[in-house]
């Protein structure tokens, strides 16, 4: 039959009949070979199976929105559930783009949103790609319904456990756990509002909780719990970073002065001055002090400011 229904197009192979996409495929060989399973079924798609062996592999094939996809390749017959995660994978992320469907990033901060009734609405903003996916993921199960969270999240796929809080119909990830019983709700809820709060005074940078810096007071009566921090404190300051900032020591202040995003041999060189015994290990354990304080962080070989 040679190549009769199958239509190249660029680098796949669709098979067309009467003018109807029955579905693409990379290989030509594997178009031929779903071609004729249709032309043996009379071209009904209901008869086509899961899985087909296939040469020396394993086909999984699936029919999504009226047309056939192929989700792998296997050496062996995949597990029920390994065909499941393929197919979820698939829906996720159908064209194969970076983060899938509904998420983009704008510099660290990857954000979910979609198109409903001709209007863009964003769900939520994370700064992990990973808290991003889960949201996502839950969303698209749940007909993009944020009500439909619990407080405490499993996920089955990285088998651990989220805290999420929904704010004027944002869903926001906590933090993560690995065991249930680790989860402390009030420490979980008093960290988020030490972020929210870090982040309006400019005492370190979190820019997925920006729309919250308003919301401080609201969401300590809602949570019924303060924003505590170990390093900074939030009562009775105008400045709090000035404050830690006064009480550095003096070689301490003259480290940090010395940051601007630059190398450590770059820090070392401004601090020549202060030249002395251990000079280098010195330099180091005041660096470690500051990143440990929140006032710088080391990002590859640089070293620079949260804020200044």
């Amino acid at each position: 039959m040679s190549e009769k229904y199958i239509r190249k197009n660029k680098s796949s192979y669709m098979i067309v009949k009467n003018s109807k996409n029955y579905g693409k495929f990379n290989s030509i060989d594997v178009a031929k070979f779903i071609r004729d399973e249709l032309i043996c079924n009379d071209w009904n798609l209901e008869s086509i199976r899961e899985t087909y062996q296939f040469e020396d592999d394993y086909l999984i094939i699936k029919v999504i929105d009226g047309k056939l996809q192929c989700l792998g390749k296997f050496k062996q017959l995949p597990a029920h559930e390994t065909i499941e995660k393929l197919y979820l994978k698939h829906l996720r992320n159908p064209n194969d783009s970076k983060y899938g469907l509904n998420i983009s990033k704008i510099f660290d901060t990857f954000i979910i949103k979609k198109r409903i009734a001709g209007d863009d609405y964003i769900f939520g903003y994370y700064d992990c790609l990973d808290d991003a996916e889960f949201v996502r993921n839950h969303l698209l199960e749940n007909s993009w319904n944020v009500n439909s969270f619990s407080q405490i999240q499993y996920c089955d796929e990285t088998d651990d456990y989220r805290v999420i809080e929904v704010i004027d119909d944002k869903v926001y990830v906590l933090n993560t756990f690995k065991s249930k019983s680790d989860i402390d709700i009030d420490e979980c809820h008093s960290e988020f509002l030490a972020k929210i709060t870090k982040h309006k005074l400019g005492l370190a940078q979190h820019s997925n909780l920006h729309e919250l810096t308003d919301k401080v007071e609201e969401l300590e009566a809602r949570f019924n719990v303060k924003a505590q921090d170990d390093v900074w404190s939030f009562k009775n300051t105008e400045n709090p970073l000035n404050d830690v900032i006064f009480n550095l020591t003096p070689f301490q202040k003259s480290v940090y002065d010395a940051v601007n995003d630059s190398t450590f041999d770059e820090i070392k060189k401004s601090l020549i001055r202060f030249k002395s015994g251990n000079f280098d290990e010195k330099i180091r354990k005041n660096l470690d002090e500051l990143v440990e304080m929140g006032l710088i962080s080391k990002n590859e070989d640089n070293h620079k400011y949260n804020v200044k």
